[in-house]
């Protein structure tokens, strides 16, 4: 019989539980919670045949709500924007859906030289000296930072603004939670930015960085000139989660003096599927270039004089001195940096500005037209992202959107108690007026 996958027989599960040292599958994924379990057998009967089996299972499926069905308003770190159709035909190619870092450079100059584009791509977006392969994810990312700034400095205290990614610092307290030496303070808002007043109280000689996300979660711009102008008394390093679309209008971070600048590609390139994957960046000055987590690609030339591709600083601790790591990050995400390097090039440095401005632009006109239909707007300056305020849960909003073909905001209350029946509204480059007008028009009616 052909099989178009390789069947796992009885005797193959009790060799693999024999060889790990379990007694059963339950015993092998006991780690995993009861609760999120499923507690009954799937409704698929037993030998059912493959094609009405894949029939039933695309009726279902097709039930599913998503962004091909439905006019998405929802942002909150994963973004609806354009995609150039070059993007899925290069990373499509065989030579690079199976990339990893190379170990060996003299056949894998190609991979190499995309992983150097991506480097370089970042630096200028970001206005950084330096930039890594790339890591799993903005978050990872911005944690890693916060982790690099405790080592360098010596320093116990990292501040970071309430206003960042609620996952990002969730990342954060993960990494510190069993190093009870170091301090991770919060400062609290102003509407939707950073209270800059708290944040300068609360920075002292312990504080090893500050932390900022631009634009921030609630999609608001925040005050890097002001911070700094903070920082540099107290000699912290300035770490700035940044949105790289955005930097294709705002002024990037590294003109602040800023010393880290981190966050996540996935607005150039890669899908909002759920979940992920996700490509992070990770860009510093030359001065931390050797603390730099995860990998590093340079260009040389070989003894005829000829252009090449390396990994670089790779005598690291991760790699010889394994005790006196500061990070266990040794991988990247190859096939997302490609994908975002792609889009990049693509689209251009003019593209990026022209994206950057539609979505500055559709989302204020959407303000806009939220504060004519009576919505109250919680202040601050939007990229393409900002807070209504509804009289009812925003759970209940949602579904009723959905029966009306829009994906509604993010929940905030899943945030903040203080954010209850507060919707963060995401309006990117795909989004039309009509579809801004319609969905403005039916949160009124639920709005009441």
């Amino acid at each position: 019989m052909s099989h178009r996958y390789i069947p796992l027989t009885e005797q193959d599960k009790e060799e693999m539980l024999e060889t790990i040292g379990a007694n059963s599958i339950s015993e092998l994924f006991g780690d995993v919670p009861v609760s999120i379990l499923l507690d009954r057998n799937l409704n698929i009967a037993d030998g059912e045949a493959e094609t009405p089996l894949f029939r039933r299972l695309n009726l279902l499926a097709n039930k599913n709500i998503t962004k091909a069905t439905h006019s998405s308003f929802l942002g909150a770190g994963v973004y609806d924007h354009y995609t150039p159709a070059i993007v899925d035909a290069m990373i499509s190619r065989s030579e690079f859906y199976t990339a990893y870092t190379p170990y060996q450079p003299e056949i894998s100059q190609g991979e190499l030289q995309a992983i150097f584009e991506f480097q370089t791509l970042i630096c200028e977006l970001a206005d950084m000296d330096v930039a890594n392969s790339s890591m799993y994810d903005g978050m990872t990312s911005f944690a890693e930072a916060c982790i690099l700034s405790l080592s360098h400095t010596k320093k116990k205290k990292i501040v970071v603004s309430r206003a960042i990614h609620y996952q990002a610092l969730q990342v954060l307290r993960t990494y510190t939670k069993t190093r009870e030496e170091f301090e991770i303070v919060e400062v609290e808002l102003n509407g939707t930015i950073t209270d800059l007043n708290k944040l300068e109280q609360v920075i002292d000689d312990d504080t090893a960085a500050v932390a900022i996300q631009y634009p921030n979660f609630y999609g608001s711009i925040e005050d890097l000139e002001e911070i700094n102008n903070f920082i540099k008394e107290r000699k912290a390093l300035f770490i700035v989660y940044a949105n790289p679309l955005a930097l294709g209008l705002l002024t990037p971070p590294g003109t602040f003096g800023a010393d880290i600048v981190v966050g996540d590609t996935q607005p150039f390139g890669i899908p909002t599927q759920f979940g992920g994957p996700h490509c992070g960046y990770f860009a510093t000055t030359k001065k931390l270039m050797r603390k730099i987590p995860g990998r590093l690609v340079g260009q040389t030339q070989d003894e005829d004089g000829n252009r090449g591709f390396v990994l670089t600083l790779q005598a690291r601790e991760q790699h010889i001195r394994r005790d006196k790591a500061t990070s266990n990050i040794c991988s990247n995400q190859a096939l997302n940096a490609l994908a975002s390097s792609i889009a990049m090039s693509t689209l251009g440095k003019q593209g990026i500005y022209e994206i950057a401005v539609q979505n500055f632009k559709n989302a204020n006109y959407a303000k806009n037209k939220f504060k004519e239909q009576g919505f109250k707007i919680i202040d601050g300056t939007s990229f393409n992202e900002f807070v209504i305020k509804f009289n009812q849960p925003i759970k209940e909003i949602n579904l009723k959107l959905a029966d009306e073909g829009i994906i509604g905001g993010f929940d905030l209350s899943k945030v903040s108690k203080d954010f209850n029946n507060h919707m963060l509204i995401a309006v990117t480059e795909l989004r039309t007026k009509d579809e801004i007008d319609t969905f403005v028009e039916k949160a009124g009616e639920l709005h009441g």
